[in-house]
C-alpha cells in the first residue's frame, strides 16, 4: 500500500441506515476512491447524535436491521480491503436500531446489589453476540465516565455511577463481556466527561480540576483499564487545562493529553479512537477541510471517527506526517482487523434474536437493580386497604394497560386506578419518566410535578419511579413519600419486579 492508502485505513466516516440512494452511492464512491478503513453506522442523519427515546417518536421507519445488514453487504462487496464496521451501542443495538434487544442503561446496571461485575460481563457478552450476528466488529462503548455532576447534559444515565472505582470495575466488566463475544470495545470518553455541564455535541466542555483531582476521579477508571490490558480508548471533545498545559483545547486534538498523558505517562499501548469529528466542540474550529483530521492524527488518534472531510484529511495527513508515523498507525489498525475477523467477511443475513433468553437475563438484572430507595413498604397493609377500596393507583405518562398496573390489579382483585385519591387512604403513584436526559426536568411537565408533589403532601403515597433516578431531584424531599421504589427502566421485567416489591 502507498502512504495515502495506509492513511485511509484510519478513517471511519458515518454511514446512515435510513438515507437516500444518492447518499448510499456517495459512500460507495468514497469506498472506491478513498479506500477508507471502516464505517460507523448511525440510524439516520436526523438522529446521529441523538439517543433512542426521541427517535422512535419522530421518524417513521421500518426494517432498520435488515437495511443495515443489506448496506454492510453492499459496501463490503466493493471495498478493496474489508471494512471495519462499528456502531455506538452503549445499551445494545437498540441504541441505533429498532426491534433489537435493549439492555439496561449503565446507570441501572450501576445500581445492582449482588454479583454486579459478573452480571455486567454477561450483559456485555450477550450484547456483543447480537452485534457480531449483525455484522458489527466494534462497539464504541462502554462509558468510563464518573458521573459526579447530576446536571451533566450528555452523560448521566450513560455512566455506571459516581464512585470512580466502581465505574472502573463495571466498565471493565462490560468491556470484557464484549471482548469474550468476539467484538472490539473501547473505554470512553478520555479523560472523563462526567463532571461537565456542556454537551460536546454543541460546545466545548471544560473540566477545571487540578491534576491530582483528575487522577483521583476522572482518570482512575482509565488507568484501571490500562492496567488490566484494555486495547482501545476513545478520547472525548472536552478540555482539561491541568493536563494540556493550561490550554483550553479539546483532548481529542491535544498532543499533550493523548501522546504525553495517555500514552506516555499512563502507559496506554493500544488504539486511540477519536470521538465523532463532526461535533461542534471541534468541528467549528477549523474551517479548512482536512485540518481537523490532521490535528486529530498528530495529537495521537489512530482511528478518526465521523470525519466529514475524508479526502482532504487523507491529503493533509500525507502532507505533514512522516512515513514512520503513518506505518505505525497502519500496523495497529491492520492487526485489529485481523483480530476481529474483518478479513473473513461472509455475506450477512439479518439475525433473529432469542427473545426468551433476553427476557430471562432482563429479569435477573431487574431483580438486582429495582429497589426501594427511600422509606419502607408494608405489603400486607396495602392488600388490606385494597380490599377495603381505600388503595388508589395514579399513573403519570404510563397507562392502565401497563404490566405494572395489570400485576397490581390482578393481585388485588380490582382496578385500583379507578379509586379516586380523595377516597383512598394510600396512593401508589407510578411515574414513567418521559426522557433519560435532564433537559426540561427529564421531560416532566410542571403540571405533573406539581400534582405529584401535592399528592405526597396531602396523602400517604408510594412513588414508583420508572426512569433515570437523577429525575427524583425534582420531587422535593423524598421523605414526603412513605416509600420510593426506583425501577430505572420501563422494561416489562422491571415493572414486574417493582410490582412484586409491593405484593410480597
Amino acid at each position: 500500500m502507498n502512504i495515502h492508502q495506509k492513511i485511509a485505513q484510519c478513517f471511519s466516516p458515518a454511514a446512515f441506515i435510513h438515507d437516500t440512494e444518492e447518499n448510499y452511492q456517495a459512500i460507495e464512491k468514497m469506498i472506491l476512491e478513498q479506500e477508507i478503513g471502516g464505517l460507523t453506522f448511525f440510524h439516520s442523519r436526523h438522529s446521529a447524535a441523538a439517543n433512542f427515546e426521541k427517535r422512535a417518536e419522530v421518524l417513521d421507519v421500518s426494517e432498520t436491521l435488515e437495511k443495515m445488514t443489506g448496506l454492510i453487504n453492499r459496501y463490503q462487496a466493493i471495498s478493496k480491503t474489508p471494512l471495519l464496521i462499528s456502531i455506538d451501542g452503549e445499551y445494545g443495538l437498540a441504541m441505533r436500531i429498532e426491534q433489537t434487544p435493549h439492555y439496561p442503561f449503565a446507570i441501572s446496571l450501576g445500581a445492582m446489589k449482588e454479583n454486579a461485575v459478573n452480571l455486567i460481563e454477561e450483559t456485555g457478552y450477550k450484547m456483543g453476540l447480537d452485534m457480531k450476528a449483525a455484522g458489527i466488529h466494534l462497539n464504541l462503548a462502554p462509558c468510563c465516565d464518573v458521573n459526579t455532576n447530576p446536571n451533566n447534559p450528555v452523560i448521566g444515565y450513560r455512566s455506571f455511577g459516581t464512585d470512580p472505582l466502581k465505574v472502573a470495575e463495571y466498565a471493565m466488566g462490560m468491556y470484557q463481556g464484549m471482548k469474550k463475544a468476539g467484538i472490539g470495545a473501547c473505554l470512553k470518553h478520555f479523560p472523563g466527561h462526567g463532571d461537565t455541564q456542556t454537551d460536546s455535541h454543541l460546545g466545548l466542555p471544560v473540566i477545571q480540576k487540578s491534576r491530582q483531582e483528575l487522577e483521583q476521579e476522572e482518570l482512575l477508571p482509565f488507568q484501571y483499564g490500562i492496567d488490566k490490558g484494555v486495547e482501545m480508548i476513545m478520547v472525548g471533545h472536552l478540555a482539561a487545562p491541568a493536563l494540556s498545559g493550561v490550554k483550553e483545547i479539546a483532548a481529542s486534538i491535544s498532543r499533550e493529553i493523548i501522546t504525553d498523558v495517555l500514552k506516555t505517562e499512563m502507559g496506554f499501548k493500544g488504539i486511540v479512537i477519536s470521538d465523532a469529528l463532526n461535533m461542534k466542540a471541534v468541528a467549528d474550529l477549523f474551517p479548512e477541510p482536512g485540518q481537523l483530521e490532521w490535528e486529530a492524527f498528530q495529537a495521537g488518534n489512530d482511528i478518526l471517527c465521523f470525519s466529514d472531510h475524508v479526502k482532504e484529511g487523507i491529503e493533509k495527513i500525507a502532507e505533514f506526517a512522516s512515513e514512520i508515523e503513518v506505518d505505525e498507525v497502519f500496523q495497529k489498525i491492520w492487526k485489529l482487523k485481523e483480530k476481529l475477523g474483518v478479513f473473513e467477511f461472509k455475506e450477512l443475513k439479518a439475525p433473529h434474536f432469542d427473545w426468551g433468553n433476553h427476557a430471562e437475563l432482563q429479569t435477573r438484572l431487574a431483580n438486582e437493580y429495582v429497589a426501594v430507595v427511600s422509606g419502607q413498604l408494608d405489603p400486607a397493609k396495602l392488600k388490606r386497604l385494597a380490599g377495603e377500596g381505600k388503595l388508589s393507583h395514579q399513573h403519570f405518562y404510563g397507562n392502565t394497560k401497563a404490566i405494572f398496573s395489570n400485576n397490581l390489579n390482578e393481585k388485588y382483585g380490582s382496578d385500583i386506578s379507578e379509586i379516586s385519591p380523595d377516597e383512598a387512604k394510600k396512593v401508589i403513584i407510578s411515574l414513567f419518566v418521559p426522557s433519560h436526559k435532564p433537559l426540561n426536568q427529564f421531560g416532566i411537565d410542571a403540571k405533573t410535578l406539581a400534582e405529584v408533589k401535592q399528592l405526597a403532601k396531602s396523602k400517604s403515597c408510594i412513588l414508583v419511579h420508572f426512569g433515570n433516578p437523577l429525575a427524583l431531584m425534582h420531587f422535593g424531599n423524598l421523605e414526603d413519600f412513605d416509600a420510593v421504589i426506583c425501577g430505572y427502566q420501563r422494561f416489562e421485567e422491571a415493572q414486574e419486579v417493582a410490582a412484586n416489591l409491593l405484593l410480597k
